[in-house]
């Protein structure tokens, strides 16, 4: 299991952007970065720098996985067949997870992980604390029976700020079908992801 060490808000204020479109995000405040140093002038980035924080901003969003799963999926990304940002963008949404997410069962990533890890999570009736387990297409992902009526569950379902995509099929409240791999303009990121940054990224 990935372990966030610092704050999520943290990497918010960092990027300048509000990567999971939180309402309570300190970016709706102030878009200058944490410490004593945020807000003095950005110096203009390199090309390196471009294509770092790109990758830090896509990584940061699924979760901050470790550089070592972040770039595994990026190496199977490149091997498949097909566009590799794409690609890249379909393993990372198949993650268990992500799906978990996306189904609004929790109200961040980082609640999905944990929802995971700690056995509340099914996939086709059997329980699964991988999160980063690869989900097949037409795979049933549905709440134990304690996740039901937990109050962070029940908190996220509840969530106005954002919708369950097309690829993510509600089969009422408590279960979901996993029903194919989305393409990047089909994910619905809060802010711009650019994928395309980190494949040249590792690719130099």
């Amino acid at each position: 299991m990935s372990k966030r060490t610092s704050s999520k808000y943290k990497l918010d204020r960092r990027m300048g952007e509000n990567i999971w479109g939180r309402p309570k995000s300190p970016v709706n405040k102030r878009e200058y970065g944490p410490g004593q140093h945020g807000q003095r002038r950005k110096g203009k980035l390199s090309d390196y720098g471009i294509q770092l924080r790109a990758k830090q901003k896509l990584k940061g969003y699924y979760g901050d996985i470790t550089e070592k799963q972040f770039k595994r999926a990026y190496q199977e990304a490149n091997r498949m067949k097909g566009d590799t940002s794409q690609n890249l963008i379909g393993l990372l949404e198949r993650r268990l997870d992500m799906i978990v997410y996306r189904a609004k069962f929790a109200p961040t990533i980082f609640a999905a992980r944990q929802l995971v890890s700690h056995g509340h999570i099914r996939v086709n009736g059997v329980k699964c604390n991988i999160a980063s387990r690869q989900v097949d297409v037409g795979s049933i992902i549905s709440l134990g029976n304690k996740a039901k009526e937990m109050a962070l569950v029940i908190e996220a379902q509840g969530l106005a700020e954002r919708d369950i995509p097309e690829y993510v099929a509600v089969e009422g409240n408590d279960k979901v079908t996993f029903a194919r791999v989305p393409t990047l303009d089909e994910v619905p990121y809060p802010v711009k992801m650019e994928p395309n940054l980190v494949v040249e990224f590792y690719s130099r």
